[in-house]
């Protein structure tokens, strides 16, 4: 299986099983998520658009609030503690919203956006899109600083691409096991049932993590392992490893990234990411809402669209993502992102009907996690480890976030001011041009300091 690992998968021998363990991690993560996803959406659209860019402001300033908190955590706990920790605190409250629904349910209340909607349902819809708005990112960016923990920098550019196949099949199944069941019924009992399969994933999630922790720590081929004195037992070695504190105080991150133009830019481009996924997002949420009555059908309608997405992230990380990355190198391959997003909203200007908007998010988005997520991870592989699990979650949770609320409300200022699509597509040419400007400067910089083998400067 190695020898067929190296020549298939680029892999060398020893290191299949880490990457098949991290595949199967991120599979538990993004089939748990995907249960959930549909269910988020269909609740922040059920009482129209308005109602939906509050929900962005809400979540944006929750963001901020639990970053800081998860900095705190993360001072005072080891790696192999605060990741389980973390998922474990996404069980809890998945368990938490569908006791609250079922307790509703029973009780004869009716779900968000339908006529018998009560005020627990109204506020446990709207907690709910606002919380796993933040969660998502969170559980995303955890699993991917681990991934950088255990990987070096030669080990992501051939193996994050496999391992990112892994994530995308569970996103396959978790979006058409959902589609499927809301294809069923109209319960009111659904979204609850939704989300304990979702609990039930995440617990999956937390006991692979461990094994793959403790494989990795007693693998020659992770990063984890070859960091430890050699004259150290295996034993040792876990305890050393496995067992560091990462240290510091709940604002390093602020400060990591306040006073890095590495980091700088890293945030730039998520912010500039954040924008174009929300520009498209709403344009998305206004077609499923025009063409849906209930809402199993506005959860089916977005599990539909996670679906065709997902395939066609397969599709480009099977066939294309690794030998883009190794072909172009890292800031080339981010600055496909950008020039994907005017295309898209150039044609969808021509043609903008449900087909388009369907091909466009789906292309979109396999863009986004098959070729932008394993480059753009691979810039925080010359990060030290500190600043992954601090100053990350900063970047991809609120300052993706405050993109979001940035995206929200350029689309409501093209709405009034009566901009159609041909607007929006016209507007993203020069956001799209600094944002290419950007990822060329982020891969010279990266090369630089994998070459240099230092620290990122302060």
């Amino acid at each position: 299986m190695n020898q067929l690992a190296a020549r298939l998968l680029n892999f060398r021998k020893g290191e299949l099983p880490l990457a098949a363990l991290s595949a199967l991690f991120y599979f538990c993560v993004l089939c748990g998520y995907f249960f959930l996803r549909p269910v988020r959406e269909a609740m922040g659209v059920s009482r129209g658009m308005d109602d939906l860019r509050w929900l962005f402001i809400g979540t944006s300033v929750v963001s901020l609030v639990f970053v800081l908190i998860f900095g705190g955590v993360v001072s005072r706990l080891d790696r192999r503690r605060f990741i389980p920790v973390g998922y474990l605190f996404v069980i809890v409250c998945l368990v938490g919203f569908a006791s609250l629904l079922i307790a509703d349910g029973l009780s004869g209340g009716g779900l968000i956006g339908t006529d018998a909607e009560t005020t627990t349902a109204r506020v446990v819809g709207y907690t709910f899109y606002i919380w796993l708005s933040v969660i998502n990112l969170f559980v995303n960016s955890l699993f991917w600083a681990f991934m950088v923990d255990v990987f070096n920098v030669d080990q992501g550019k051939r193996m994050f691409a496999f391992i990112g196949i892994g994530g995308t099949l569970g996103a396959i199944v978790g979006g058409w096991s959902t589609n499927l069941v809301s294809g069923m019924t109209d319960s009111v009992f659904l979204p609850a049932g939704l989300m304990l399969t979702g609990a039930l994933l995440f617990g999956c999630a937390i006991v692979i993590m461990l094994i793959l922790d403790r494989l990795a720590v007693n693998s020659e081929h992770s990063s984890l392992s070859a960091s430890a004195p050699a004259s150290v037992g295996s034993m040792a070695v876990e305890e050393a490893r496995g067992g560091e504190e990462i240290g510091g105080g709940f604002a390093d991150g602020l400060k990591a990234v306040a006073t890095s133009p590495y980091l700088l830019g890293i945030a730039g481009f998520i912010v500039l990411m954040a924008v174009s996924n929300t520009l498209i997002y709403f344009t998305q949420a206004n077609v499923i809402l025009d063409n849906t009555d209930t809402f199993s059908q506005r959860l089916q309608g977005f599990a539909q669209f996670d679906l065709l997405a997902q395939v066609a992230t397969l599709f480009t990380q099977i066939f294309i993502t690794t030998q883009i990355i190794r072909r172009l190198g890292v800031g080339w391959t981010l600055t496909i992102l950008p020039l994907v997003t005017v295309a898209g909203f150039a044609v969808l200007a021509i043609w903008p009907v449900f087909g388009v908007m369907a091909v466009f998010q789906a292309l979109h988005r396999a863009t986004r996690y098959a070729v932008t997520r394993p480059a753009r991870e691979t810039l925080f592989s010359v990060v030290p480890a500190a600043e992954k699990y601090k100053a990350k979650p900063l970047i991809d949770v609120f300052l993706y976030r405050g993109g979001d609320v940035a995206g929200a409300t350029i689309d409501g200022a093209m709405r009034m001011l009566g901009l159609g699509l041909a607007g929006v597509a016209a507007a993203t040419v020069p956001f799209a041009a600094a944002w290419c400007v950007l990822c060329v400067a982020l891969g010279r910089k990266q090369q630089r300091l994998a070459e240099s083998e230092q620290p990122v400067p302060d």
